[in-house]
């Protein structure tokens, strides 16, 4: 698995935990779909993402956007 997959299946993953948290336990877990949401946002237009730096610290090769 390249890091790319790997940021959008934890963004997708968190996402989806985060929607379940705010149906099922507290709204303000929907925070967490806005920080992550704003997260891929952002790292579309600049290119850096926390995520993408701590797979590629656990050793996970580059794919196409974070090299």
């Amino acid at each position: 698995m390249k890091i790319d997959n790997a940021v959008l299946s934890f963004a997708g993953v968190m996402v989806l935990v985060s929607l379940a948290l705010g149906l099922w336990v507290s709204p303000y877990w929907f925070w967490l779909t806005a920080f992550v949401g704003a997260n891929m946002l952002q790292a579309g237009f600049t290119g850096f993402c926390p995520a993408a730096m701590i797979f590629k610290a656990l050793g996970m090769k580059p794919g196409q956007a974070f090299r």
